[in-house]
Formats: C-alpha cells, sequence, structure tokens
C-alpha cells in the first residue's frame, strides 16, 4: 500500500512528505544522553557533527540540550530552561550561519527553549512530552506557528523501569494520540503543522516496542504523517544480546538498520536517527522496496 503523501507546514517553509522517507539527524548537546552523550558538547565538535550530518544527507537536524534517558528526572528537577539554551543555542546559530537554509529541530518540551530556538531560525518544535510537562508550551507552539512534532510517552523517564506493560500497546498509542491532538488543536496549532511519533522506549518495555513497530501502519489511521525514532535503543540492545548481556549501545548500529528498514516498510515518513549515512542507505533500498508493495 502506498505511503500517505502530505505537506508538512513549517515555521517559514513547506516540506513535502511520503516521495521518499526522509532522515533526521540527532544531535546531544548534553553531557549524559545514552548514546552521543558528552561527544558534542564542544561548540565546536557539535557544529562540525551537524555540519557532517548534512553532508551525509540528513534533511532535518534534531537538536536537543536535555537527556531524557530512562531513570532521568524532568521537569522542575531537570536541567534549567537557561542550561539547555547555553548548550543549544550557540549551536543552532553557528549551523545557519554555515547552512542558512537548513532545517532545524529543537528537541525539548519547554516552552521558553521552544520560543528561543525558533525565534533564532529553528523550523520545527520536537516535544517528547506531547505537551505535558510545560503548561505554556501548547500556546507557544500555536503561536510560533512552527512545525510539530507530538511524541507518545507513558510516564516520566524516572518512572519508567517500574511502569507495568501496556496489555495492547497499539490500542494505547492509538487512543491517546486521538486525544492529544484534539487537545493540540483545541489549542490552536494547526494539523497541518503536526507529525506523530509513538517513542519508542519512553516508557515502553521491551515486550512493547516490537508490537509498535510492526503496528505502526495502523496509525495511519489518524490522518497525521508519522516520525519513528529506534536508533541504537535498548529494545534492540535485548535483542541482541550475547551470554546472558544486552549488546551495548555502540554495537547496536545494524540492529538499528534493521528497525529503520521496518518502519519505512510500515510506511512511515521520517526516521530519527545518530548515524545518518549507514541509515539512509538502508532507507534507499527500503522505499525502492516500498514503491513496489
Amino acid at each position: 500500500m502506498k505511503r500517505p503523501s502530505c505537506v508538512w507546514t513549517l515555521r517559514s517553509r513547506n516540506l513535502e512528505l511520503g516521495s521518499r522517507t526522509l532522515v533526521m539527524g540527532i544531535l546531544n548537546v548534553t553531557p549524559d544522553s545514552f548514546f552521543d552523550g558528552g561527544k558534542f558538547l564542544s561548540r565546536d565538535h557539535a557544529v562540525g557533527h551537524a555540519l557532517q550530518m548534512f553532508e551525509d544527507g540528513a534533511d532535518i537536524l534534531d537538536i536537543g540540550g536535555e537527556s531524557t534517558r530512562p531513570g532521568t528526572k524532568v521537569g522542575e528537577s531537570g536541567v534549567t530552561a537557561q542550561e539547555e539554551l547555553h548548550r543549544i543555542m550557540p549551536v543552532i546559530q553557528d549551523v545557519l550561519l554555515e547552512r542558512p537554509d537548513a532545517i532545524l529541530s529543537v528537541d525539548t518540551y519547554k516552552a521558553e527553549v521552544a520560543r528561543a530556538a525558533v525565534n533564532a531560525g529553528a523550523q520545527i518544535v520536537n516535544d517528547v512530552s506531547a505537551l505535558h510537562w510545560d503548561s505554556q508550551m501548547a500556546a507557544t507552539v500555536a503561536e510560533l506557528k512552527c512545525g510539530f512534532v507530538l511524541m507518545h510517552t507513558r510516564g516520566r523517564p524516572e518512572e519508567w523501569r517500574t511502569l507495568p506493560p501496556s496489555p495492547d500497546i497499539i490500542a494505547e498509542v492509538k487512543r491517546d494520540f486521538t486525544d492529544w491532538t484534539k487537545a493540540a488543536i483545541d489549542h490552536g496549532i494547526e494539523r497541518g503543522r503536526m507529525v506523530l511519533d509513538p517513542g519508542f522506549g519512553f516508557g515502553k518495555k521491551f515486550e512493547g516496542n516490537y508490537p509498535l513497530l510492526a503496528g505502526l501502519h495502523e496509525l495511519h489511521d489518524l490522518g497525521f504523517p508519522l516520525l519513528a525514532g529506534t536508533s541504537r535503543k535498548s529494545f534492540i540492545g535485548r535483542t541482541l544480546a550475547r551470554a546472558g548481556k544486552d549488546a551495548p549501545v555502540e554495537e547496536r548500529l545494524y540492529g538499528t538498520l534493521a528497525t529503520v528498514t521496518g518502519a519505512v516498510l510500515q510506511r512511515v515518513h521520517i526516521v530519527r536517527v545518530h548515524d545518518v549515512k549507514a541509515a539512509l542507505d538502508a532507507v534507499r533500498v527500503a522505499d525502492e522496496i516500498l514503491a513496489f508493495s
């Protein structure tokens, strides 16, 4: 079945979605993200890596200044907005100085950070909390008139290890997205600005991620473009375990490419990855298969 086509309305431009899978590169300007934490805290290293991802074929770059790995405290107990801005703003400014046409996304759940990043030139706000962790975020995104990624999360990172598994993860995600997208629209966020991310690993137990990946096509019923972010996540490490020990994050690339391929064949519009060059090869092949399915 053909992937749905649409236009994603961003801050000052539009993106055609559907004809091919877009690749969103990940840049975490943090000391503690699960894979690249600490690698790109230096402004020069972060900007250099960002530009390299664009050279490697990234369509979008998602820049974050706060880790939301399992166990992390968020909200008032998390990284302050000031610290988050200190980490990401120089990178956003320098990348756009080098590549004024670059499409940047800011990975934040804070309204203050979203506003500053978009005013500096970011086109998209990517909120892992689906507008739930900052009461000002919905109104801010509506006012900014930017692209918006609404991600599904079960609980908060400090709760994930003790959350019971979902009895039907696809049904839960569909139900929540139905409610949350309605709330977003009621707050003034235009439908054509929204993309949905089912949030692999975000409050989902190991056994929940594969049914979610296999059932992604069911989320098309909601009528929004889909983004999948599976890159190097722990459910991949568990599957690749050897001698009872999960594969470490640096050994999850090939497993990641398998999940990227699976997501494309489920007709997602965008994949979010750490390894742009490798993922782009997988995406191009998967898109060719999809064209004949």
